[in-house]
């Protein structure tokens, strides 16, 4: 009888792609630093409010919204909305 049986040559494993570690971050203590401020909501009329953000220690204003600049731009009577700059020539 004869043999039947083909011959194989080996066949080269493929390479499992290696997967990375994971990094874990550095654990934090935002408690402290999140402690020492203060979120302040101002009613400013017509349906809008100020949030602030203040330093409990120093008093000092960190971050307003709206910004000065726009409150100021609202209780101006003579600024109307889009008006910011003057386009005409």
């Amino acid at each position: 009888m004869t043999n039947n049986v083909a011959s194989v040559t080996s066949v080269p494993q493929p390479i499992a792609p290696t997967i990375p570690a994971v990094v874990q971050p550095e654990p934090r203590n935002d408690n402290v630093d999140a402690s020492r401020y203060r979120l302040t909501i101002e009613a400013a009329g017509n349906n809008r409010f100020i949030y602030k953000v203040l330093d409990r220690v120093t008093g000092e204003v960190i971050r307003q919204l709206p910004r000065e600049e726009v409150e100021k731009l609202a209780s101006d009577p003579t600024y109307r909305g889009g008006k910011i700059v003057d386009t005409t020539v």
